[in-house]
């Protein structure tokens, strides 16, 4: 297979509401994550990081023109992997071990990084089985109800555990914005993970079920609005309840 150039690995595509999409196209994309990029007055965010095979710092400049924090919807491997490039980390509190000691298990890179994942291998020296997420110290732990203030924008930390214990959401009230991570997306959902919790997954969906978004950016696949994201997690709801009836 060949090799990418590091200068081609990141894709950007704006999205309106100074929120831009960062991705890595050369990824399959059941595993590309999406990295969203917000603007504030104040400061700026980054939701999730991505494999961390080429330095985000270094080829997208977006990212360290402004004093930035860069949140974990959650720790598996696909999403933090350029967290330990930026001072101002946060996470959730139930998996910041895991970003400060991701192990190849804990971050799911064993079992799932191999080369099949990729249409393009990233730059040497690269390797499938060698690949770790570089450990990054949280300076902010996260809990359910916390505000992420960019100055003339904030976000709500909505605890949504189930893909893994510590997931969670961003929820912009003034916009109707939410950032998802793993929880829901419009493609198949992850509920079985080595840390998966299908109740909590139930209580997770149940919450957002109701919350009046106007647009949704996941954790994978593209962006949807209020009405595929009801339909989403109807679809999902009513599954689980015809398997327990």
């Amino acid at each position: 297979m060949q090799r990418a150039q590091p200068q081609d690995w990141y894709r950007t595509t704006r999205k309106g509401e100074d929120v831009t999409l960062i991705d890595e196209p050369f990824i399959t994309p059941f595993y590309r994550c999406n990295m969203w990029h917000v603007r504030g007055r104040d400061r700026d965010i980054l939701v999730d990081s991505g494999m961390g095979v080429v330095s985000l710092r270094t080829w997208v400049p977006l990212v360290t023109e402004r004093a930035l924090t860069a949140v974990a919807s959650h720790t598996h491997f696909d999403h933090i992997g350029c967290h330990h490039e930026f001072e101002d980390r946060a996470v959730h509190r139930a998996e910041a071990d895991i970003l400060a000691n991701p192990t190849r298990v804990a971050t799911l890179a064993d079992p799932y990084v191999t080369d099949e994942i990729f249409d393009c291998l990233p730059p040497l020296p690269y390797r499938s089985d060698t690949y770790a997420v570089s450990g990054a110290q949280a300076t902010r732990l996260l809990d359910d109800g916390d505000i992420v203030d960019l100055g003339d924008r904030h976000f709500e930390v909505i605890h949504t555990p189930g893909h893994s214990p510590g997931g969670i959401a961003l929820w912009e009230a003034a916009t109707g914005i939410l950032f998802s991570g793993d929880i829901v997306y419009d493609g198949e959902l992850i509920e079985d993970t080595y840390h998966s919790n299908a109740q909590d997954y139930y209580r997770s969906m149940v919450r957002l079920y109701d919350l009046p978004v106007e647009t949704v950016h996941g954790g994978h696949f593209p962006s949807y609005g209020r009405d595929r994201h009801r339909e989403i997690i109807r679809a999902w709801l009513d599954g689980k309840n015809a398997t327990t009836a």
